[in-house]
């Protein structure tokens, strides 16, 4: 007997599970870049989406623990010392753009595939990752000093992710 793919016990193919595996770490990489803050901010960022992503094998949702450990598997844990690379897109403009458009897929295709109790788990854990990217590193002041903690930029990506997750 062949051994099903996780994904298809929540009725999902293989490419939809891509799409779901793969937003989190986009939307990590889309809040990092909404603000240019120089190489250290953007490590201590990196290091809170990826606590964050990790956090979610806990959730009491089976489909945010099971995206959660499929991240954690392909990217590496924190809790170990794994790091995300810092990445500097050439567009961040078109970066955050595209990640936005696949956060809609994802909400459209959560609502024709499962309950709205998962849907909305999962929604709502994309918002909270882009929640501590954006919160994780003061933008602006003087030799880590002042400065705001969520910039404009920022606070625009997450509210934009928000809304179009219904979130």
């Amino acid at each position: 007997m062949i051994e099903q793919p996780a994904y298809t016990g929540f009725g999902f193919s293989d490419e939809e599970w891509g799409l779901l595996v793969g937003l989190p770490q986009s939307v990590l990489a889309a809040a990092a870049a909404a603000e240019s803050d120089g190489t250290r901010r953007t490590m201590a960022e990196n290091a809170a989406g990826l606590e964050t992503i990790a956090a979610g094998r806990e959730s009491a949702s089976p489909l945010v623990a099971a995206v959660a450990g499929e991240v954690v598997s392909r990217v590496g844990d924190p809790e170990i010392g794994a790091e995300l690379p810092v990445i500097t897109p050439d567009d961040p403009q078109a970066m955050i753009d595209d990640v936005l458009a696949r956060a809609g897929q994802a909400s459209a295709l959560l609502a024709g595939k499962i309950d709205e109790g998962q849907a909305g788990a999962y929604r709502h854990w994309l918002v909270e990752i882009a929640e501590q990217v954006v919160g994780a590193a003061s933008t602006g002041g003087i030799l880590g000093l002042g400065g705001d903690v969520v910039s404009d930029s920022e606070r625009r990506f997450r509210d934009r992710l928000a809304h179009v997750l219904n979130d």
